[in-house]
């Protein structure tokens, strides 16, 4: 029997908790939230939305230092760029967030390598949306001992026509939370062991902190992918 690589997309269990119906809601709401800026701050505020402390320190992540990797260093996760630009953060977060190497890194690892990404702002960060596309501790697992891994290349990124009719409409909306969407296209390439391997394109619409004097960082991503 020849091996085939897993699928690293999550799948939804039968029993659901509060917050995954919550968000399984907003689903059929999103596309309408991103017709204001407003209502994309309001999404990532919404009640009963996850939150996740900053990985360290009060102030958010985007205002703090980031550490530069030893010389010949391998990190399970790319560490963020220094930009101000919502696109080009948002293209390699999106590169970030489809790459993996299980044959390296345990999940705990990769995990910890996007939290870098996350704003420190508790208010506007949504690790649960960000955690759950990372496969399972029992998939990545099974995942692991099949060698599995992913690069992703990204084509090309854009503000959403929503959302940028929206700052358009209201250009000091975007002022009380700097979160922009920003929606990106590309293609993940995926490799097992026996010489397996597989590409498909992709598609995901994240949400953006990029305030003035600051890196970008990562508030989430959005349930659907809007054009």
């Amino acid at each position: 029997m020849s091996t085939k690589r897993l699928s690293s997309q999550p799948k939804q269990s039968v029993g659901e908790s509060p917050s995954t119906l919550l968000r399984t809601a907003m689903v059929g709401i999103v596309l309408a939230v991103l017709a204001a800026v407003a209502g994309l701050v309001g999404y990532l505020t919404r009640p009963g939305a996850p939150e996740q402390p900053a990985p360290s320190g009060s102030k958010p992540v985007s205002s703090m230092p980031r550490a530069t990797p030893h010389p010949g260093a391998k990190d399970a996760v790319a560490r963020p760029p220094h930009t101000s630009d919502p696109v080009t953060f948002a293209k390699a977060a999106t590169t970030a967030l489809w790459a993996y190497d299980t044959r390296d890194f345990s999940r705990t690892e990769h995990l910890t390598g996007l939290q870098e990404w996350m704003t420190g702002e508790k208010r506007y960060r949504d690790w649960k949306s960000v955690s759950d596309q990372v496969p399972s501790k029992q998939l990545w697992s099974r995942m692991h001992d099949n060698q599995q891994h992913a690069a992703a290349s990204v084509d090309e990124g854009h503000l959403p026509e929503a959302f940028k009719s929206a700052m358009s409409q209201d250009p000091g909306a975007i002022t009380q939370a700097y979160v922009y969407a920003v929606t990106v296209t590309g293609k993940q390439s995926i490799a097992w062991k026996g010489s397996g391997a597989g590409a498909e394109p992709r598609s995901t619409t994240l949400a953006v902190q990029c305030r003035p004097d600051h890196d970008c960082a990562l508030s989430g991503v959005l349930p659907e992918v809007a054009p």
